[in-house]
């Protein structure tokens, strides 16, 4: 059971997002950032991570920072709980996955790559120049063979920002399934109802954690519901503008310690 109901602390957890909250364009936890979580955990609160990446490349970032805590990954069609291995949530793309591979992968334009998530592993759908940096960045290895399973989602990655031709094409083949954009280039397609909000209500219920009593913080459109769900919500300053228009409370830049600013203003100058 995680911690809950922390004496004098208004918010028993901090949810944060990886990529653009908590990890900065250099691809490392901004250390003001991380001092500010150890700082809150010490008072008895408790971290958890949610974010689009699996629990390979999540897990990377996790035990850095020293958590046991559940990992919401995969933009909240999964819940892992790395220290037993045990999955709390596990989503897959079902009756979609059929039409997805063998006619919405056929059909999409040049330059857009296309990888699946199944299980802990990444997949190549379609091969494009944009996945080796993807592949770098998200520090994973992309399969060449095929899911022996529905994955867990797909994710579109394109060559330049601008997703809306794209979103268009992905509906048309796929109509069931939920669309969101996780950075200017990558779109995620996900099965019907998953989303980090979703994953966060499943989460709170199971360790008995009102919503009122978490903090969440993200930069990007697959946050917004996550920020909607809990009872604080912060948009990282240099985000998206439709994330900002959703939270309750706008903090400063990434690379400046946007979790910081968060923790900071949560508990005040027992941070310092």
């Amino acid at each position: 059971m995680l911690t809950s109901a922390v004496p004098g602390l208004a918010y028993d957890w901090i949810v944060t997002d990886l990529d653009g909250t908590l990890v900065d364009r250099d691809l490392r936890i901004v250390r003001r950032s991380a001092e500010a979580l150890r700082r809150y955990r010490e008072l008895g609160g408790t971290v958890v991570v949610a974010t689009g990446r699996n629990e390979v490349s999540a897990g990377l970032y996790h035990r850095e920072l020293g958590l046991t805590t559940p990992m919401i990954v995969c933009n909240g069609a999964r819940i892992t709980d790395r220290h037993s291995g045990a999955r709390l949530l596990d989503l897959d793309l079902g009756a979609s996955w059929q039409p997805l591979r063998d006619r919405l992968v056929p059909a999409l334009p040049h330059g857009v790559g296309a990888i699946a998530f199944a299980g802990e592993r990444a997949f190549v759908l379609r091969q494009a120049p944009v996945l080796a940096e993807y592949a770098g960045r998200d520090r994973i290895e992309l399969r060449e063979d095929e899911p022996r399973q529905a994955p867990t989602k797909v994710m579109l990655i394109a060559e330049r920002p601008g997703l809306g031709p794209l979103a268009e094409l992905a509906a048309r083949y796929c109509p069931a399934l939920r669309l969101l954009q996780s950075e200017a280039t990558y779109l995620e397609m996900l099965p019907p109802g998953a989303g980090k909000g979703p994953a966060l209500r499943v989460l709170a219920e199971r360790e008995g954690v009102a919503l009122d009593r978490i903090a969440a913080i993200g930069d990007n459109p697959n946050d917004t519901d996550m920020l909607r769900t809990a009872g604080l919500g912060a948009a990282v300053g240099d985000g998206h503008p439709q994330v900002r228009a959703a939270a309750g409370l706008v903090v400063g830049p990434c690379a400046g310690g946007a979790v910081a600013d968060l923790v900071e203003h949560v508990i005040g100058d027992r941070v310092r």
